[in-house]
């Protein structure tokens, strides 16, 4: 991909879920826009990402402080980090590194490439594609979140439904709520079970 296509993000924070034991959601920010992206990782990702971002000097290296010193030792640098296909609710990234005036790349998984960009400054990019498909947008009009192909808000949507819960219509509205909440993860889930249940009709 042309590079001036790609969208750069940046870490704003982690926040913990309660859909999964030991599950935390890593927010990514568009860097001078207004899109998020939740990314699902574990506990232990989610440890490591929070004390490289707070600059927070564990008493023993964690392991990803292990690779960083690797890297250093070899001379090695991470140029930057590239989160290149979303699929089934799987992010799937890539390092570019050079050494000694070589340049590679090593397929990574995102919460170990987010945890290693953090330690170096390294950039890390997406696609527009993933962009639309996994993230949310800043409505600056109303500073709500919502997804980029969401619908306008109807009137009607605040009248009373008969629907059953498990409605497709449902769940949409219980998505725009979350969004409304700011609820990233959750929304991320319901987003997930919609286009599966699409997927089904």
């Amino acid at each position: 991909m042309d590079n001036d296509q790609r969208v750069q993000l940046r870490v704003l924070g982690i926040s913990y879920t309660q859909l999964q034991m030991g599950a935390f959601a890593l927010i990514m920010a568009q860097v001078n826009g207004p899109y998020r992206i939740p990314i699902m990782i574990g506990e232990a990702e989610a440890k490591s990402i929070t004390i490289a971002f707070e600059g927070i000097d564990p008493p023993r290296p964690l392991t990803h402080d292990l690779l960083l010193s690797i890297l250093n030792e070899m001379d090695a640098q991470l140029v930057e980090v590239f989160i290149y296909k979303f699929d089934n609710g799987v992010f799937s990234s890539e390092l570019t590194i050079t050494s000694e005036g070589r340049t590679f790349t090593v397929d990574s998984r995102t919460s170990d490439a987010v945890a290693l960009a953090v330690r170096t400054s390294a950039p890390i990019w997406t696609t527009p594609e993933i962009i639309s498909e996994a993230g949310f947008i800043i409505n600056a009009s109303t500073s709500r979140m919502q997804r980029p192909d969401a619908q306008q808000d109807d009137p009607a949507d605040d009248a009373p439904q008969q629907k059953s819960a498990d409605s497709l219509e449902q769940l949409e509205q219980l998505l725009k709520k979350m969004v409304e909440d700011e609820n990233y993860e959750e929304a991320a889930r319901i987003t997930k079970i919609i286009e599966e249940r699409k997927k089904q009709k």
